[in-house]
């Protein structure tokens, strides 16, 4: 064997990538001078970004936070920044920041609606992420509850007789499903909480606050406002849309005509109606058409009109899912011998 003979035993270090092309200079060349085109947009768009924000950031910065009005804000600018200048007046921030926050809540009983949203927290966080323990997820279906006796007060036993309603609705679809089969089931679990809330929630409420007055000092509706209201009809509509919309979407895959039919139909037609449509028809048009001496809260009217509203285009959502899972998911659930509510909610609504 010759002495020259090499074998090499070790791979050679890789090189360094240039350092145009990685880091920072990297991705501007990637993202936004990767060609002609690309650049002249890009530098038209930071020459648009400069002249707002050199209109934009003097408005903001040159202006005032303590002033009785907005005369006294425009003199506190001109005398400190000059006779041409002009900016905001965050006095009124500064001043009106609570009611933003709150409306016109009473003041001394801002800790509910503080201590409800803590709790808004609490109940979601276990949704979010799941390496939380699992046992915070006992407290999310109670918090509904638990918001609106905190936020409207009053005595403590009406939502807890709300809450028992769903208890009394499970009992019932356990008790006539084995007997009567899940169609029966389900009617059972609807009009006996609907029976129980219509007839006898209330009285029982009142009989067993006369017993034990445990409660909070009412507060009505029309004092209810800013990111509190937007907050509660927000996080009411979602949560409240989510079921409504599985329901809807199930329905408008349905086999049965009439079912498919009718949520088509709700589903087109709230989702061709814009939602201040809804909205001014919750607030002038709704107790027209309920019986004489209806009268709905004016919020819950409105939280009404946007679960509906969320629900037609969460139904839509979730009917895009189901269409895209392969027909062999459904056929395998039909192989393990699954009915349809278990191949519905063990195999197929996971997956949509």
């Amino acid at each position: 064997m010759s002495d020259l003979s090499f074998v090499r035993t070790e791979m050679l270090p890789p090189k360094e990538p240039p350092a145009t092309e990685v880091g920072v200079i990297g991705w501007l060349r990637e993202n936004l001078f990767s060609g002609w085109k690309n650049t002249v947009l890009t530098i038209l768009s930071l020459l648009a970004i400069y002249l707002v924000l050199s209109e934009i950031l003097p408005w903001i910065f040159h202006s005032a936070w303590n002033a009785g009005s907005l005369d006294e804000c425009r003199k506190l600018i001109k005398s400190a920044y000059g006779e041409e200048a002009s900016g905001a007046c965050w006095a009124v921030i500064r001043e009106r920041w609570l009611q933003l926050l709150f409306g016109f809540y009473p003041t001394e009983l801002y800790w509910r609606p503080i201590l409800t949203f803590v709790l808004l927290i609490v109940a979601i966080a276990p949704v979010l992420f799941p390496e939380l323990p699992r046992r915070l997820l006992s407290f999310t279906p109670i918090f509904p509850f638990v918001a609106v006796w905190l936020l409207w007060g009053g005595s403590i036993w009406t939502p807890i007789m709300a809450l028992l309603g769903f208890v009394i609705g499970y009992v019932a679809f356990t008790l006539v499903t084995p007997r009567m089969g899940a169609i029966l089931g389900v009617i059972a679990a609807v009009l006996v909480p609907v029976i129980w809330w219509l007839y006898l929630a209330g009285p029982v409420a009142e009989a067993i606050h006369g017993l034990v007055p445990i409660g909070l000092e009412p507060v009505k509706s029309r004092l209810f406002g800013g990111f509190m209201l937007s907050i509660t009809i927000g996080v009411t509509a979602i949560g409240a849309s989510l079921p409504l919309g599985i329901i809807l979407a199930l329905a408008r895959q349905s086999d049965l005509f009439i079912v498919k039919t009718l949520s088509v139909g709700f589903i087109e037609f709230i989702r061709g109606v814009p939602l201040i449509t809804l909205l001014f028809v919750a607030s002038t048009l709704l107790n027209i058409f309920m019986p004489p001496g209806t009268n709905f809260d004016i919020i819950l009217r409105v939280m009404i009109m946007t679960t509906i509203f969320a629900a037609a285009y969460m139904a839509e959502v979730i009917r895009g899912g189901l269409a895209a899972l392969p027909k062999g998911q459904y056929e395998a659930a039909a192989a393990l011998g699954l009915d349809y509510w278990k191949s519905m909610r063990l195999v197929i609504l996971p997956q949509a």
